[in-house]
């Protein structure tokens, strides 16, 4: 620690640390701007807001503007709820942010919703799916060629993304997003019933070799490259959803059974794998048990 020779009010000089330096500065400051005239005000709200309620040390936060502002209370309540509902989405959960779909520069304020910055705000019903499918390339695809995506284009009023996935609160697509509640509020559901079924044997192998991937990572196993491959092959099979064609699920079924078996394969060999270094392990800690007991034994027996 630096130290630093001062005096006291009688002029003895005395040694002080740096931190009691930084400290006495530091109230010297805040004193001192306490007493600037009324006219600074916004001076002092930028400096608290910048200053005083940052950290002062470690990596900064980075700041997204979008997200505190529509969390903040001048926000209109309607559009409060959209900060929330990112936040418990699987959006939120893998980095994708405000300005990742809607564009805008979120780490300054006076851009955030600037055109100059590709700011598009929210999109008209019929754009949703070219919106979305900016990422969703491949979903995209196979909803323009669906009967939904050619009911949107001719009508104006069939399904889009929001219609299915909701806006904000996006969750991670499984099976269940296919429901008696939601698909027949266009149609009857006996169509999209039969579109599960022939999805159910698929995604319950998925669900599956997830839930084996999960074990073997609280287990401390690396699973980064089994976990991408089975994401690749999940990716793939979900796209199929967006066709709602039944008759292309199903001849789809085999070739997506043949690549799930390989994947299950590889998980299987890493729990056998997990398995024998388990028992491996077992094994010497017995054998140096052995020898210590065996060790004690010679030592303990009384010598004729």
């Amino acid at each position: 620690m630096g130290l630093y020779f001062t005096h006291d009010r009688v002029g003895n000089p005395y040694v002080v640390g740096k931190a009691m330096m930084l400290r006495t500065t530091l109230i010297a400051c805040l004193l001192l701007f306490s007493q600037l005239p009324a006219s600074a005000g916004d001076y002092r709200e930028e400096f608290e807001k910048g200053f005083l309620t940052k950290t002062w040390s470690g990596e900064q936060p980075e700041s997204n503007y979008c997200i505190e502002c529509h969390s903040s209370d001048r926000m209109k309540p309607a559009f409060l709820e959209i900060a929330e509902q990112w936040k418990a989405s699987w959006h939120a959960q893998n980095g994708i942010a405000c300005h990742n779909c809607h564009g805008g520069d979120p780490k300054d304020p006076s851009m955030s919703m600037s055109p100059h910055r590709g700011f598009v705000g929210t999109p008209k019903y019929a754009e949703v799916p070219e919106f979305c499918g900016k990422c969703h390339i491949g979903i995209l695809k196979n909803y323009l060629d669906s009967g939904h995506g050619k009911a949107l284009r001719t009508s104006g009023s069939g399904p889009n993304c929001a219609t299915c996935h909701g806006s904000h609160n996006i969750q991670k697509a499984n099976i269940e997003i296919i429901s008696e509640q939601r698909c027949s509020k266009c149609h009857p559901y006996e169509r999209a019933k039969t579109m599960k079924q022939a999805l159910f044997l698929t995604e319950k192998k998925i669900d599956e070799l997830e839930t084996g991937l999960r074990r073997l990572k609280r287990e401390g196993v690396y699973v980064d490259d089994n976990a991408r491959n089975l994401f690749n092959i999940q990716a793939e099979f979900r796209t199929l959803f967006h066709s709602v064609d039944v008759n292309l699920v199903n001849d789809s079924t085999s070739h997506f059974a043949g690549r799930l078996a390989v994947a299950e394969k590889r998980i299987q060999n890493t729990f056998s794998e997990l398995r024998f270094r388990r028992n491996f392990a077992a094994f010497i800690l017995m054998i140096f048990a052995c020898m210590g007991a065996t060790l004690y034994l010679i030592i303990k027996t009384p010598k004729d």
